[in-house]
């Protein structure tokens, strides 16, 4: 699989989204990039594209998708907040639009809380996933769902469970498991730069792989 060139962005505008975009750009590719509010747009460069947008309009999903080469999602509940939702129904316009549009490539950062067959979770990330459910039941459930949408589609998704990300901006080496979180954070920097290696890596399609730093 060739490098991608043009990558359109959801989520690009939170904390970690914010280093996506900033490893995206360091590394050449074409952007655009889905924001509610044009003020939040945390670089501006040539190689960025902006639409103007929510991921839970479906025309919009589909302007956004239109020309690129793959998807990446660092989609979180943002400012103001979206409703519960938004993981769920976010991915499912994506889905819609990729399948318009005949893009193959979905990669989407989530939680440690998405449970997915084959688990073998220990005690600290069955504790963090039970904590997730009795504080945030309706969005938990719904990043689940989000899961469940991907799992059931015909496109090359990889779905990243990350624990707490910290806005670190140094490239830490990482570990990476399809059973359990190896570890209990992980630099922004890091996710940015192993959500970017997924474009041209095989390796985790149709996979759901926890990573942390070591």
């Amino acid at each position: 699989m060739t490098v991608n060139n043009k990558i359109a962005v959801i989520g690009g505008t939170g904390k970690s989204g914010k280093f996506l975009i900033k490893e995206l750009v360091k590394a050449g590719f074409q952007i655009k990039m889905l924001v509610r509010n044009p003020d939040r747009v945390p670089l501006h460069n040539p190689q960025i594209e902006v639409i103007i947008g929510d991921a839970l309009d479906q025309s919009t999903v589909n302007e956004l998708v239109e020309d690129c080469d793959a998807v990446i999602s660092t989609l979180g509940w943002g400012l103001p907040p979206s409703k519960h939702t938004i993981s769920s129904e976010g991915t499912s316009n994506v889905l819609q639009a990729m399948k318009l549009h005949r893009i193959t490539r979905y990669v989407v950062a989530s939680g440690i809380n998405v449970d997915v067959e084959g688990d073998q979770k220990g005690t600290s990330t069955k504790a963090s996933t039970a904590w997730m459910y009795d504080n945030f039941p309706n969005s938990t459930a719904d990043k689940q769902l989000e899961y469940e949408l991907l799992n059931r589609s015909e496109v090359n998704w990889t779905l990243v469970r990350v624990p707490l990300i910290t806005m670190d901006e140094e490239n830490k080496p990482i570990n990476v498991s399809l059973e359990d979180c190896p570890g209990d954070q992980i630099s922004a920097t890091s996710l940015a730069r192993f959500l970017i290696d997924q474009l041209s890596a095989r390796r985790f399609f149709k996979q759901a792989p926890f990573i942390a730093n070591q």
